[in-house]
């Protein structure tokens, strides 16, 4: 059976959000749209999203580094937010594994959010409905849109290639290979939901610095090597900013 899904690389994503802007842009005037926004530039705005960034720090000090998470609805297999639904509006599609909500019969009771282990449905207050990631269903079988193109919009955005799209069942995708090849993971196989979406972990390289080599060597004022060093007296641009 086809399986759709995400596959994001720790190791490349810089948590710039252009996954989460994106998103947003192409989902609140699409199929799945609008995601409401409350107070957008007030002191306490908040609103609907399908796609967030977690960045924190990880380690003691001086060894940290920081971590940009990008999470949104897994597809999982086992999804335990279909059973609950009291109206069958969240439903898991046979064709391509893409978990959906049908808003027609959405009566937002949050049954679904409860019973989510990752925290992925969303709660929009201007439709009183439960929304969540569609994996853009509208937009990859576009077939006015060119082949190229047929991707969630978070995956056209990212500009550092950290998102790969495809089929996790198909062994032969780009998203099974980089998940078989580079030790993808899925978060809380615990829960037994069997997520789609899948993370590939962080490769950290060892750097080790020589104290010598965090001395500067060339000359920051020097032009085309004419000027080896700052004369005595020599204005700077300091002087210039303050009118010295």
């Amino acid at each position: 059976m086809t399986q759709l899904a995400l596959v994001i690389d720790l190791n490349i994503c810089v948590g710039c959000h252009g996954c989460v802007t994106s998103c947003k842009s192409w989902n609140t005037s699409g199929w799945a749209g609008p995601l409401t926004d409350v107070n957008p530039y007030g002191a306490d705005p908040h609103g609907t999203f399908f796609n967030r960034v977690q960045t924190f720090e990880v380690g003691e000090y001086p060894s940290t580094e920081t971590i940009h998470f990008p999470k949104s609805c897994l597809h999982c297999e086992e999804a335990p937010c279909v059973p609950v639904c009291p109206t069958e509006a969240s439903y898991k599609r046979a064709e391509d594994g893409i978990v959906l909500v049908d808003y027609d019969k959405c009566i937002g009771c949050k049954y679904c959010s409860w019973s989510c282990p990752y925290g992925m449905r969303e709660f929009d207050p201007g439709q009183k409905v439960m929304k969540k990631c569609t994996l853009c269903v509208d937009r990859i079988y576009d077939q006015n849109l060119p082949e190229a193109e047929r991707k969630p919009a978070c995956v056209l955005a990212c500009p550092a290639g950290a998102r790969l799209f495809g089929d996790v069942h198909d062994p032969d995708s780009a998203a099974s290979k980089a998940i078989r090849e580079k030790g993808g993971f899925v978060l809380m196989p615990e829960m037994g939901a069997k997520p789609s979406n899948h993370y590939l972990p962080r490769r950290k390289t060892e750097l080790e610095i020589q104290p010598e080599e965090l001395v500067r060597t060339d000359n920051p004022l020097a032009v085309e090597g004419e000027l080896s060093a700052l004369e005595k007296g020599a204005h700077t641009l300091d002087d210039f900013m303050s009118g010295g």
